[in-house]
Protein backbone atom coordinates (compact mmCIF):
# COMPACT_ATOMS: atom_id res chain seq x y z
CA UNK A 1 0.00 0.00 0.00
CA UNK A 2 0.74 3.88 -0.63
CA UNK A 3 2.53 5.40 2.51
CA UNK A 4 1.39 8.66 3.91
CA UNK A 5 4.72 10.68 2.91
CA UNK A 6 4.65 8.90 -0.53
CA UNK A 7 2.96 10.27 -3.14
CA UNK A 8 -0.75 8.48 -4.37
CA UNK A 9 -0.60 10.60 -7.35
CA UNK A 10 2.81 12.48 -9.06
CA UNK A 11 2.42 15.20 -11.96
CA UNK A 12 5.51 16.56 -13.29
CA UNK A 13 6.16 19.44 -15.70
CA UNK A 14 2.13 18.36 -17.55
CA UNK A 15 1.45 20.38 -20.66
CA UNK A 16 -1.76 19.80 -22.66
CA UNK A 17 -2.05 21.42 -26.37
CA UNK A 18 -4.93 22.14 -27.95
CA UNK A 19 -3.45 22.52 -31.77
CA UNK A 20 -6.50 24.08 -34.07
CA UNK A 21 -6.16 25.67 -37.20
CA UNK A 22 -6.12 29.43 -35.90
CA UNK A 23 -3.23 28.60 -33.05
CA UNK A 24 -2.22 26.62 -30.46
CA UNK A 25 -3.87 27.01 -27.07
CA UNK A 26 -1.31 25.72 -24.31
CA UNK A 27 -4.25 24.95 -21.91
CA UNK A 28 -1.91 22.90 -19.55
CA UNK A 29 1.75 24.60 -19.77
CA UNK A 30 4.55 22.99 -17.28
CA UNK A 31 1.89 22.23 -13.77
CA UNK A 32 3.90 19.94 -11.33
CA UNK A 33 1.73 18.86 -8.14
CA UNK A 34 1.43 15.87 -5.79
CA UNK A 35 -1.73 14.21 -4.72
CA UNK A 36 -1.31 12.21 -1.06
CA UNK A 37 -3.29 9.32 0.45
CA UNK A 38 -6.03 10.41 2.89
CA UNK A 39 -4.81 14.29 1.87
CA UNK A 40 -7.27 16.55 -0.20
CA UNK A 41 -5.18 18.90 -2.53
CA UNK A 42 -7.65 21.99 -3.77
CA UNK A 43 -6.69 23.00 -7.25
CA UNK A 44 -7.94 26.88 -7.54
CA UNK A 45 -7.63 29.98 -10.27
CA UNK A 46 -9.69 31.72 -12.50
CA UNK A 47 -11.74 30.19 -15.19
CA UNK A 48 -9.59 29.51 -18.42
CA UNK A 49 -6.81 28.47 -16.30
CA UNK A 50 -6.44 25.20 -17.26
CA UNK A 51 -7.92 22.98 -14.08
CA UNK A 52 -10.15 20.84 -15.49
CA UNK A 53 -8.10 20.07 -18.57
CA UNK A 54 -5.32 19.26 -16.11
CA UNK A 55 -8.03 16.67 -14.39
CA UNK A 56 -9.43 15.48 -18.12
CA UNK A 57 -5.27 14.82 -18.68
CA UNK A 58 -4.80 12.81 -15.67
CA UNK A 59 -7.40 10.14 -16.76
CA UNK A 60 -6.74 10.85 -20.33
CA UNK A 61 -9.69 11.64 -21.33
CA UNK A 62 -8.75 14.78 -23.48
CA UNK A 63 -10.77 15.66 -26.12
CA UNK A 64 -8.97 15.85 -29.64
CA UNK A 65 -7.43 18.00 -30.75
CA UNK A 66 -6.10 18.17 -27.71
CA UNK A 67 -2.69 16.50 -26.77
CA UNK A 68 -0.65 15.59 -23.68
CA UNK A 69 2.92 16.86 -25.26
CA UNK A 70 5.35 16.43 -22.41
CA UNK A 71 5.17 15.88 -18.89
CA UNK A 72 4.73 12.60 -16.78
CA UNK A 73 1.67 11.58 -14.48
CA UNK A 74 2.94 8.83 -12.19
CA UNK A 75 0.33 6.62 -9.74
CA UNK A 76 0.78 3.97 -7.83
CA UNK A 77 -1.59 1.94 -7.94
CA UNK A 78 -3.11 -0.41 -4.92
CA UNK A 79 -0.46 -2.84 -5.35
CA UNK A 80 2.40 -0.75 -4.71
CA UNK A 81 3.38 -0.84 -8.53
CA UNK A 82 3.84 2.45 -10.47
CA UNK A 83 2.78 3.00 -13.76
CA UNK A 84 3.21 6.35 -16.13
CA UNK A 85 -0.51 7.15 -17.37
CA UNK A 86 1.12 9.63 -20.25
CA UNK A 87 2.73 5.86 -21.72
CA UNK A 88 -0.42 4.30 -21.46
CA UNK A 89 -3.25 4.52 -24.67
CA UNK A 90 -6.33 6.42 -23.83
CA UNK A 91 -8.23 3.01 -24.61
CA UNK A 92 -5.91 0.35 -23.36
CA UNK A 93 -7.30 -2.31 -20.90
CA UNK A 94 -5.12 -0.81 -18.55
CA UNK A 95 -6.28 2.83 -18.40
CA UNK A 96 -9.75 1.71 -18.58
CA UNK A 97 -9.31 -0.32 -14.96
CA UNK A 98 -8.04 2.74 -13.71
CA UNK A 99 -10.57 4.95 -15.08
CA UNK A 100 -12.91 4.96 -12.54
CA UNK A 101 -11.67 2.00 -10.24
CA UNK A 102 -8.76 3.48 -8.47
CA UNK A 103 -9.45 7.70 -9.91
CA UNK A 104 -13.01 8.59 -9.80
CA UNK A 105 -14.01 11.86 -11.48
CA UNK A 106 -17.11 13.77 -10.25
CA UNK A 107 -18.13 15.92 -13.64
CA UNK A 108 -18.61 19.78 -13.44
CA UNK A 109 -22.01 19.57 -14.37
CA UNK A 110 -23.95 16.63 -13.98
CA UNK A 111 -27.17 17.36 -15.86
CA UNK A 112 -24.97 17.12 -19.08
CA UNK A 113 -23.05 14.26 -17.57
CA UNK A 114 -25.81 11.90 -17.15
CA UNK A 115 -26.98 9.85 -20.09
CA UNK A 116 -30.83 11.28 -20.37
CA UNK A 117 -31.73 8.10 -21.79
CA UNK A 118 -30.62 5.69 -18.98
CA UNK A 119 -31.56 5.46 -15.13
CA UNK A 120 -29.05 6.79 -12.80
CA UNK A 121 -29.32 2.76 -11.94
CA UNK A 122 -28.13 1.66 -15.10
CA UNK A 123 -24.64 3.60 -15.29
CA UNK A 124 -24.06 3.20 -11.74
CA UNK A 125 -24.55 -0.40 -12.05
CA UNK A 126 -22.58 -0.42 -15.24
CA UNK A 127 -19.78 0.95 -13.90
CA UNK A 128 -19.69 -1.54 -11.13
CA UNK A 129 -19.98 -4.32 -13.58
CA UNK A 130 -16.70 -2.79 -15.45
CA UNK A 131 -14.37 -3.30 -13.04
CA UNK A 132 -15.76 -6.30 -10.19
CA UNK A 133 -16.87 -10.06 -11.26
CA UNK A 134 -20.04 -9.17 -9.97
CA UNK A 135 -23.43 -10.31 -11.28
CA UNK A 136 -26.28 -7.79 -12.79
CA UNK A 137 -28.27 -8.05 -9.25
CA UNK A 138 -25.27 -7.95 -7.39
CA UNK A 139 -24.47 -4.73 -9.13
CA UNK A 140 -27.88 -3.80 -8.56
CA UNK A 141 -27.53 -4.15 -4.68
CA UNK A 142 -24.43 -2.16 -4.59
CA UNK A 143 -25.72 0.42 -6.39
CA UNK A 144 -28.77 1.16 -3.72
CA UNK A 145 -25.78 0.95 -1.37
CA UNK A 146 -23.86 3.47 -3.26
CA UNK A 147 -26.80 6.10 -3.23
CA UNK A 148 -28.46 5.19 0.46
CA UNK A 149 -24.05 6.18 1.29
CA UNK A 150 -24.48 9.66 -0.46
CA UNK A 151 -27.42 10.40 1.57
CA UNK A 152 -29.91 9.95 -0.67
CA UNK A 153 -33.65 8.96 0.03
CA UNK A 154 -35.24 5.83 -0.56
CA UNK A 155 -32.43 4.77 -3.04
CA UNK A 156 -34.54 1.62 -3.93
CA UNK A 157 -36.77 3.66 -5.62
CA UNK A 158 -34.26 6.44 -6.78
CA UNK A 159 -32.07 4.13 -8.69
CA UNK A 160 -34.69 3.55 -11.15
CA UNK A 161 -35.06 7.08 -11.75
CA UNK A 162 -33.47 9.15 -14.89
CA UNK A 163 -31.08 12.28 -14.05
CA UNK A 164 -33.67 14.69 -15.14
CA UNK A 165 -36.32 13.94 -12.59
CA UNK A 166 -33.71 14.69 -9.50
CA UNK A 167 -33.04 18.06 -8.31
CA UNK A 168 -29.95 19.81 -8.44
CA UNK A 169 -28.45 18.55 -5.11
CA UNK A 170 -29.75 14.96 -5.70
CA UNK A 171 -28.15 14.71 -9.04
CA UNK A 172 -24.97 15.85 -7.55
CA UNK A 173 -25.05 12.97 -5.05
CA UNK A 174 -25.80 10.50 -7.36
CA UNK A 175 -22.89 11.83 -9.79
CA UNK A 176 -20.45 11.19 -6.10
CA UNK A 177 -22.16 7.94 -6.01
CA UNK A 178 -21.25 7.02 -9.73
CA UNK A 179 -17.65 8.26 -9.23
CA UNK A 180 -17.29 6.37 -5.47
CA UNK A 181 -19.39 3.09 -6.61
CA UNK A 182 -16.10 1.39 -7.32
CA UNK A 183 -14.15 2.42 -3.99
CA UNK A 184 -11.89 4.33 -6.06
CA UNK A 185 -8.24 5.35 -3.76
CA UNK A 186 -8.43 8.82 -5.47
CA UNK A 187 -11.60 11.23 -6.53
CA UNK A 188 -11.85 14.38 -8.93
CA UNK A 189 -14.00 16.67 -7.82
CA UNK A 190 -14.17 18.69 -10.99
CA UNK A 191 -15.96 22.00 -8.78
CA UNK A 192 -18.93 19.53 -7.49
CA UNK A 193 -20.79 22.60 -5.60
CA UNK A 194 -21.32 24.99 -9.24
CA UNK A 195 -24.94 26.01 -9.73
CA UNK A 196 -26.10 24.31 -6.15
CA UNK A 197 -27.78 26.78 -3.41
CA UNK A 198 -25.28 27.51 -0.31
CA UNK A 199 -26.96 25.08 2.23
CA UNK A 200 -26.55 22.16 -0.65
CA UNK A 201 -23.02 22.93 -1.14
CA UNK A 202 -22.58 22.55 2.16
CA UNK A 203 -24.19 19.19 2.51
CA UNK A 204 -22.02 17.96 -0.44
CA UNK A 205 -18.95 19.05 1.23
CA UNK A 206 -19.75 17.50 4.25
CA UNK A 207 -20.79 14.04 2.62
CA UNK A 208 -17.01 14.26 0.57
CA UNK A 209 -15.45 15.07 3.79
CA UNK A 210 -17.15 11.93 5.43
CA UNK A 211 -16.60 9.86 3.04
CA UNK A 212 -12.80 10.75 2.73
CA UNK A 213 -12.52 9.73 6.14
CA UNK A 214 -14.55 6.74 6.38
CA UNK A 215 -11.95 5.45 2.95
CA UNK A 216 -8.69 7.19 3.60
CA UNK A 217 -9.14 8.59 0.04
CA UNK A 218 -7.70 11.02 -1.56
CA UNK A 219 -9.46 14.23 -3.44
CA UNK A 220 -8.03 16.32 -5.98
CA UNK A 221 -10.74 19.36 -5.56
CA UNK A 222 -11.12 21.66 -8.57
CA UNK A 223 -12.86 24.93 -7.67
CA UNK A 224 -12.51 28.89 -8.07
CA UNK A 225 -14.11 29.43 -4.53
CA UNK A 226 -11.26 29.86 -1.97
CA UNK A 227 -13.93 29.76 0.88
CA UNK A 228 -14.74 25.76 0.19
CA UNK A 229 -10.67 25.43 -0.53
CA UNK A 230 -10.23 27.00 3.61
CA UNK A 231 -12.64 24.94 4.36
CA UNK A 232 -11.91 21.12 2.59
CA UNK A 233 -7.94 21.28 1.15
CA UNK A 234 -4.79 20.24 3.35
CA UNK A 235 -2.72 21.47 -0.02
CA UNK A 236 -3.33 24.41 -2.16
CA UNK A 237 -2.13 24.62 -6.07
CA UNK A 238 -2.90 28.30 -7.36
CA UNK A 239 -2.94 28.58 -11.02
CA UNK A 240 -2.80 31.07 -13.87
CA UNK A 241 -2.91 30.73 -17.46
CA UNK A 242 -1.76 26.84 -17.94
CA UNK A 243 0.86 27.41 -14.75
CA UNK A 244 1.34 26.67 -11.44
CA UNK A 245 2.09 30.79 -9.80
CA UNK A 246 2.18 29.25 -6.15
CA UNK A 247 1.95 26.51 -4.11
CA UNK A 248 1.82 25.07 -0.18
CA UNK A 249 -0.15 24.23 2.27
CA UNK A 250 -3.72 25.89 2.93
CA UNK A 251 -2.12 27.55 5.72
CA UNK A 252 0.85 29.15 3.83
CA UNK A 253 -1.99 29.83 0.90
CA UNK A 254 -4.15 32.07 3.20
CA UNK A 255 -1.99 33.11 5.95
CA UNK A 256 1.43 34.06 4.25
CA UNK A 257 0.73 34.29 0.35
CA UNK A 258 3.58 35.38 -1.86
CA UNK A 259 2.48 35.77 -5.38
CA UNK A 260 0.92 38.71 -6.37
CA UNK A 261 -2.38 36.97 -8.05
CA UNK A 262 -2.53 34.70 -4.91
CA UNK A 263 -3.08 37.96 -2.75
CA UNK A 264 -5.30 39.52 -5.13
CA UNK A 265 -7.41 36.52 -5.29
CA UNK A 266 -7.40 36.46 -1.64
CA UNK A 267 -8.07 40.21 -1.36
CA UNK A 268 -11.05 39.81 -3.40
CA UNK A 269 -13.01 37.91 -0.89
CA UNK A 270 -15.74 39.21 0.90
CA UNK A 271 -15.64 39.04 4.52
CA UNK A 272 -18.16 39.62 7.64
CA UNK A 273 -15.61 42.34 8.96
CA UNK A 274 -16.03 44.46 6.32
CA UNK A 275 -17.60 47.69 6.33
CA UNK A 276 -20.78 48.05 4.07
CA UNK A 277 -21.38 49.28 0.91
CA UNK A 278 -17.41 48.96 0.34
CA UNK A 279 -16.27 48.30 -3.05
CA UNK A 280 -14.16 44.76 -3.01
CA UNK A 281 -10.68 44.59 -4.53
CA UNK A 282 -10.46 43.90 -8.00
CA UNK A 283 -7.33 42.09 -10.42
CA UNK A 284 -6.79 44.67 -13.38
CA UNK A 285 -7.18 43.57 -16.98
CA UNK A 286 -8.91 40.56 -18.16
CA UNK A 287 -7.01 37.30 -18.77
CA UNK A 288 -5.00 37.00 -21.95
CA UNK A 289 -6.39 35.34 -25.33
CA UNK A 290 -5.14 32.04 -25.85
CA UNK A 291 -3.88 32.81 -29.13
CA UNK A 292 -1.71 36.01 -28.01
CA UNK A 293 0.07 34.83 -24.61
CA UNK A 294 2.02 37.42 -23.13
CA UNK A 295 5.55 37.04 -23.22
CA UNK A 296 7.72 36.39 -20.03
CA UNK A 297 5.61 36.12 -16.82
CA UNK A 298 1.71 35.16 -18.14
CA UNK A 299 0.91 37.55 -14.94
CA UNK A 300 2.84 40.41 -15.45
CA UNK A 301 0.06 42.40 -17.65
CA UNK A 302 -2.35 42.46 -14.73
CA UNK A 303 0.52 42.64 -12.18
CA UNK A 304 0.28 45.54 -9.59
CA UNK A 305 4.22 44.55 -9.05
CA UNK A 306 5.27 44.03 -12.58
CA UNK A 307 9.38 44.65 -13.10
CA UNK A 308 9.54 46.40 -16.90
CA UNK A 309 12.28 44.60 -18.18
CA UNK A 310 12.44 41.38 -16.16
CA UNK A 311 8.70 39.97 -15.98
CA UNK A 312 7.78 40.85 -19.30
CA UNK A 313 11.18 39.25 -20.76
CA UNK A 314 11.74 35.90 -18.62
CA UNK A 315 9.78 33.46 -17.64
CA UNK A 316 10.01 32.85 -13.38
CA UNK A 317 10.54 29.21 -12.23
CA UNK A 318 8.64 27.54 -9.15
CA UNK A 319 11.07 27.84 -6.61
CA UNK A 320 10.60 26.73 -2.86
CA UNK A 321 10.25 29.68 -0.61
CA UNK A 322 9.91 27.57 2.57
CA UNK A 323 9.60 24.06 3.09
CA UNK A 324 6.08 23.74 2.12
CA UNK A 325 5.43 26.31 -0.17
CA UNK A 326 6.72 27.37 -3.80
CA UNK A 327 6.17 30.09 -5.86
CA UNK A 328 6.74 31.35 -9.40
CA UNK A 329 7.61 34.83 -9.31
CA UNK A 330 10.65 37.16 -9.89
CA UNK A 331 10.32 38.92 -6.30
CA UNK A 332 11.64 35.61 -4.70
CA UNK A 333 14.16 35.17 -7.22
CA UNK A 334 17.71 36.45 -7.71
Amino acid sequence: MTKDNHPLLSVRNLKTYFFQDEGTVKAVDGASFDVFPGKTLGIVGESGCGKSVTAQSILRIVDAPGKIVEGTITLTRANGNQVELTQLQPDSQEMRDIRGAEIGLVFQEPMTSFSPVHTVGDQITEAIQLHMNVTKLEARKRGIEALRSVGIPKPERRIDEYAFELSGGLRQRAMIAVALSCSPRLLIADEPTTALDVTTQAQILDLLRTLQQQNQMAIMLITHNLGVVAEMCDDVVVMYLGRVVEQGTVDDIFHSSKHPYTKALLSSIPSIEMESRVKLPTITGSIPHPYARPAGCPFYPRCERFMEGVCDKQEPTLLAVSDKQKVSCFLYQK
